[in-house]
């Protein structure tokens, strides 16, 4: 049934979308240089008063504690920390877990999908899966144009559930190293993987489809 193919394809978009969502976070978070370029662009020395070695030193101990293989707890070397900032750090880091276990599980799953619908030289899944992917990031787009802060504000109350990412600088002086305006930074940066993502399923599916197409036409004539 064509409908039911065309379902087909737009839950294997899903699936890639989930795939690039996953995979773009990751890449971000572990994309330290993007850190460290913006430490001078949102003057971070002088809104922390902290030196920029210092800066980057105490980001790094936020960033390893955040990957899923790091066992150790978290101590930043130069800043004290509150019962409440620790605990948001630590959902945080479930939240990291969850988004790599998404990456592996979609990621293997896509890799059997593909390997299928090459051996049925079927590319059409490629096309819907590429404008699917792209639906997510042009609506964020829209959205954080209009006001990032809202959107900033409503992420952190959809996944905690609590207000402990309500960091208070006197007690919790990390926060002067995270404004805003980075996580803007980052999540441009994601939306811009995600695009690159869908524009690289159109281009594969151009391509696979000429082989396709010539495949056909030697056997059948």
């Amino acid at each position: 049934n064509k409908y039911n193919l065309k379902l087909i394809d737009f839950i294997i978009g899903i699936v890639f979308m989930l795939f690039f969502v996953a995979a773009s976070l990751i890449i971000v978070i572990n994309s330290r240089f993007l850190y460290y370029n913006a430490i001078d662009s949102f003057q971070l020395e002088k809104q922390s008063g902290l030196k920029k070695d210092t800066i980057i030193k105490n980001y790094d101990v936020l960033i390893d504690y955040c990957s899923p293989f790091y066992k150790e707890q978290l101590q930043f070397p130069d800043l004290p920390s509150s019962e409440s900032g620790l605990s948001h750090f630590a959902e945080t880091k479930i939240i990291f877990k969850f988004f790599y276990s998404l990456a592996t599980i979609t990621g293997i799953l896509l890799l059997s999908i593909i390997l299928y619908k090459n051996k049925k030289h079927d590319t059409s899944y490629l096309k819907t899966s590429a404008y699917t992917v792209i639906i997510l990031p042009l609506l964020i787009l829209i959205i954080a144009g209009i006001n990032f802060n809202k959107l900033f504000i409503l992420f952190h109350k959809m996944v905690f559930h609590n207000d402990d990412w309500l960091f208070d600088p006197d007690t919790d002086p990390i926060i002067n190293l995270l404004p805003e305006d980075f996580f803007r930074y980052c999540t441009i940066e994601m939306l811009l993987l995600i695009i690159t993502g869908a524009l690289l399923l159109l281009f594969f599916y151009k391509r696979l489809s000429t082989k396709h197409d010539k495949y056909e036409h030697i056997r059948y004539n």
